[in-house]
């Protein structure tokens, strides 16, 4: 009895294949670069529109900002931006600020 246990123990440990590591190396490379195609490249690639987008934007565009204010930008000066809202009302926002999406949506239902 101990004589097929330690006999089925021995086949066991044979049947195991060397160098098995590799193919687990093998695939967490694999999710490594599909988590980059469907993350993180994206991702880079939106900031990289976000900012030429705010590098673009000239007086007179309409704009939303990230925290919801409409106006149409009235002065650009360096890294921030008058923005004039109803009524006259003028508010001073860094470029930063400035929505891509809302921005475009807002002008796209204007127009």
């Amino acid at each position: 009895m101990v004589f097929i246990k330690a006999h089925m123990i021995q086949s066991i440990l044979l049947q195991a294949q060397p160098g098995g590591n590799w193919s687990m190396l093998v695939m967490l490379g694999l999710m490594f670069v599909i988590m980059y195609f469907f993350m993180i490249r994206p991702q880079q690639k939106k900031a990289k529109e976000q900012k030429k987008y705010i590098e673009e934007v000239k007086r007179g565009d309409y704009v939303v900002t990230i925290g919801g204010a409409h106006g149409r930008i009235a002065e650009l000066e360096g890294d921030t931006f008058i923005m004039e809202v109803e009524k006259g009302g003028r508010i001073r926002f860094s470029k930063s600020a400035i929505s891509m999406e809302s921005s475009q949506a807002a002008a796209k239902k204007a127009s």
